[in-house]
Protein backbone atom coordinates (compact mmCIF):
# COMPACT_ATOMS: atom_id res chain seq x y z
CA UNK A 1 0.00 0.00 0.00
CA UNK A 2 2.92 2.33 0.71
CA UNK A 3 4.16 1.93 -2.86
CA UNK A 4 0.83 3.17 -4.23
CA UNK A 5 0.85 6.21 -1.94
CA UNK A 6 4.39 7.03 -2.99
CA UNK A 7 3.44 6.56 -6.65
CA UNK A 8 0.49 8.94 -6.23
CA UNK A 9 2.78 11.50 -4.58
CA UNK A 10 5.30 11.00 -7.40
CA UNK A 11 2.64 11.72 -10.04
CA UNK A 12 1.34 14.71 -8.11
CA UNK A 13 4.87 16.11 -7.99
CA UNK A 14 5.44 15.47 -11.70
CA UNK A 15 2.18 17.18 -12.60
CA UNK A 16 2.92 20.17 -10.40
CA UNK A 17 6.41 20.59 -11.85
CA UNK A 18 4.97 20.46 -15.35
CA UNK A 19 2.26 23.06 -14.67
CA UNK A 20 4.63 25.44 -12.87
CA UNK A 21 7.28 25.00 -15.56
CA UNK A 22 4.71 25.61 -18.28
CA UNK A 23 3.63 28.84 -16.58
CA UNK A 24 7.25 29.97 -16.25
CA UNK A 25 8.14 29.23 -19.87
CA UNK A 26 4.91 30.80 -21.12
CA UNK A 27 5.59 34.00 -19.16
CA UNK A 28 9.28 34.36 -20.03
CA UNK A 29 9.71 32.91 -23.51
CA UNK A 30 6.57 31.41 -25.05
CA UNK A 31 8.37 30.55 -28.29
CA UNK A 32 10.01 27.65 -26.41
CA UNK A 33 6.73 26.01 -25.32
CA UNK A 34 6.91 23.22 -27.93
CA UNK A 35 10.45 22.31 -26.86
CA UNK A 36 9.43 22.48 -23.20
CA UNK A 37 6.51 20.15 -23.83
CA UNK A 38 8.64 17.60 -25.68
CA UNK A 39 11.38 17.66 -23.06
CA UNK A 40 8.94 17.32 -20.17
CA UNK A 41 6.99 14.56 -21.91
CA UNK A 42 10.22 12.63 -22.42
CA UNK A 43 11.39 13.19 -18.85
CA UNK A 44 8.02 12.16 -17.41
CA UNK A 45 7.87 9.02 -19.52
CA UNK A 46 11.44 7.99 -18.64
CA UNK A 47 10.86 8.63 -14.93
CA UNK A 48 7.64 6.62 -14.91
CA UNK A 49 9.25 3.73 -16.77
CA UNK A 50 12.21 3.86 -14.36
CA UNK A 51 9.94 3.75 -11.30
CA UNK A 52 7.96 0.84 -12.75
CA UNK A 53 11.15 -0.97 -13.73
CA UNK A 54 12.70 -0.55 -10.29
CA UNK A 55 9.56 -1.79 -8.55
CA UNK A 56 9.31 -4.83 -10.82
CA UNK A 57 13.02 -5.56 -10.44
CA UNK A 58 13.02 -5.42 -6.64
CA UNK A 59 9.60 -6.99 -6.07
CA UNK A 60 9.32 -10.66 -5.25
CA UNK A 61 5.67 -11.02 -6.19
CA UNK A 62 4.80 -11.03 -9.90
CA UNK A 63 1.12 -10.29 -9.27
CA UNK A 64 1.81 -7.18 -7.17
CA UNK A 65 4.32 -6.02 -9.78
CA UNK A 66 1.69 -6.33 -12.49
CA UNK A 67 -0.88 -4.44 -10.42
CA UNK A 68 1.62 -1.71 -9.60
CA UNK A 69 2.70 -1.34 -13.23
CA UNK A 70 -0.91 -1.11 -14.43
CA UNK A 71 -1.75 1.39 -11.70
CA UNK A 72 1.22 3.55 -12.66
CA UNK A 73 0.29 3.43 -16.33
CA UNK A 74 -3.26 4.45 -15.41
CA UNK A 75 -2.01 7.31 -13.22
CA UNK A 76 0.32 8.40 -16.02
CA UNK A 77 -2.58 8.52 -18.48
CA UNK A 78 -4.70 10.53 -16.03
CA UNK A 79 -1.80 12.91 -15.38
CA UNK A 80 -1.33 13.49 -19.10
CA UNK A 81 -5.03 14.22 -19.64
CA UNK A 82 -5.26 16.53 -16.64
CA UNK A 83 -2.10 18.52 -17.42
CA UNK A 84 -3.04 18.88 -21.08
CA UNK A 85 -6.57 20.00 -20.24
CA UNK A 86 -5.27 22.51 -17.69
CA UNK A 87 -2.82 24.12 -20.09
CA UNK A 88 -4.32 23.85 -23.57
Amino acid sequence: MTAYCLAALFFLTLGTVYVKGYDLVKARSPEYLPQFYLIMATIRMLLVLTVIGLYVFFSDDKESSTHFALSCIGMYAVMMVVTLSLRH
